[in-house]
């Protein structure tokens, strides 16, 4: 009875010990979210968002299940052109003022096979809130030389704008718009495993 005793309660300590939560949250410095979109039909422009935060709570190593958080300073757009990110900021487009931040919650995370996952969530831009599904690529997991455990993926995505109630456009004499509807998500990011 007394090795019963023990044998339950070494199963229970090692249930508890496995179903610990494991905190992260996003590397700033190694990081970056970025997006793509046509213009004129005949080309692309790229820009960037610079300042952005973000957790992620996991019960399992694999990230498996893990609740995802993040959010954006619409603000911090920038496309390296002072004038279109001035117009991107406003009423036209984003309305930074009035729609400051795009945020994003997990809905799931689900490995497909091997590094490769499904991202789920529901992505809140301009006011409006829709799911999005975003594949994820799982890089791995290392401890940096100042003894950090970090973690990297990348998420790549697409998604229309006209969803968000982004609809601004200019149409060309040739019957084309000035800007894309699809917009191409692609963010690069770190983790830091919270101690």
């Amino acid at each position: 009875m007394k090795k019963t005793g023990i044998l339950l309660i070494s199963l229970l300590a090692f249930v508890s010990l496995k179903s610990q939560t494991t905190n992260w949250e996003i590397d700033k410095a190694h990081t970056s979210v970025e997006f793509s979109i046509d213009h004129m039909v005949i080309s692309e422009v790229t820009g960037k968002f610079t300042d952005f935060a973000g957790t992620i709570a996991s019960d399992n190593e694999d990230f498996t299940n893990a609740n995802i958080e993040f959010s954006i300073e619409v603000k911090s757009i920038n496309t390296e052109n002072s004038d279109r990110d001035d117009h991107l900021r406003g009423a036209d487009f984003f309305d930074a003022d009035k729609y400051p931040q795009i945020t994003f919650l997990s809905t799931s995370f689900t490995k497909k096979s091997g590094n490769v996952y499904s991202l789920s969530g529901n992505l809140t831009m301009h006011g409006v809130t829709k799911l999005v599904t975003l594949d994820a690529k799982y890089g791995g997991t290392v401890v940096d030389p100042w003894g950090n455990t970090k973690a990297g993926f990348k998420l790549t995505g697409k998604l229309d704008r006209k969803d968000y109630g982004l609809t601004w456009n200019n149409a060309l004499e040739t019957g084309g718009l000035v800007v894309g509807e699809e917009v191409t998500i692609t963010a690069r990011v770190e983790l830091l495993k919270m101690k």
